[in-house]
């Protein structure tokens, strides 16, 4: 059995890579893939794999252009942190939807589920343009406010008060235009997927920043971007390199 992952968290990948070993003996991976564009390049130039499991926000962008580009006939079993997508609809137009971070005991049901549904129907196994309707549908609204909690003390802050967002020893920071910084009851890629994607952009794992944020940007390498903030952050800031192509195209209001 070969599988592919689609996924742009290492850590992740990983997990479920030693997770899918102790479940399924013998089991083999394709690859190990981070973006749009190199699952695009994968589905083109590669005999469609066993089972693939997909992150539905990727580095690059979201899954689903990878079936506007090439077509797939493995069964899927999608992967998110969003908790406010419709998990029950997601299951029923699919093999399985797992949320992260991903459960053994989860993946074993989704296994069993996969072994079941592909010897009484070996294609056709769901259907991706209802599923994508059903993403849209579901999408949070745009965030507007952060409820901040310090001390016994409950404010709202509103979103466009935000210069950035990062993550220091697994808390999430709010930094705000007037230096305040507040945690927050929210993962990054809860933030990634709630926020007004013209305004905050992922440039790595550890920081999203507001356009207005930005006070110079320097070429630190051909395929990375270092970043003055403002407010200033005493730690070296830069785009990742599978991020710094989106991100430019960001810059242009793309």
């Amino acid at each position: 059995m070969k599988v592919l992952i689609i996924e742009d968290e290492p850590a992740t990948a990983k997990r479920l890579e030693n997770q899918l070993k102790q479940i399924v003996p013998g089991i083999a991976f394709a690859e190990v893939i981070d973006t749009v564009e190199d699952s695009i390049n994968f589905f083109q130039n590669n005999p469609q794999p066993d089972l693939v499991f997909m992150d539905i926000h990727l580095a690059d962008g979201i899954c689903f252009e990878i079936f506007d580009a090439v077509k797939i006939t493995s069964p899927i079993i999608f992967t998110t942190a969003y908790d406010q997508y419709a998990i029950k609809a997601f299951k029923v137009n699919s093999i399985d939807y797992l949320l992260k971070p991903i459960k053994k005991e989860e993946l074993e049901i989704s296994m069993k589920k996969f072994r079941e549904t592909t010897s009484e129907t070996p294609t056709n196994l769901y259907d991706i343009q209802q599923i994508m309707e059903i993403f849209e549908r579901n999408r949070s609204p745009e965030l507007k406010r952060l409820v901040i909690k310090v001390g016994q003390k409950i404010n709202a802050v509103s979103i466009n008060a935000v210069a950035y967002f990062y993550i220091e020893n697994k808390t999430v920071y709010a930094v705000l235009f007037n230096q305040k910084k507040y945690p927050v009851d929210f993962s990054l890629d809860q933030l990634e997927g709630e926020l007004n994607s013209e305004r905050f952009f992922r440039i790595n794992r550890g920081f999203i920043i507001s356009f207005e944020s930005i006070k110079s940007m320097i070429a630190y390498s051909k395929s990375r971007i270092k970043i003055i903030l403002e407010p200033p952050v005493e730690e070296f800031v830069a785009t990742s390199t599978d991020r710094s192509s989106a991100f430019k195209e960001w810059l242009k209001g793309k």
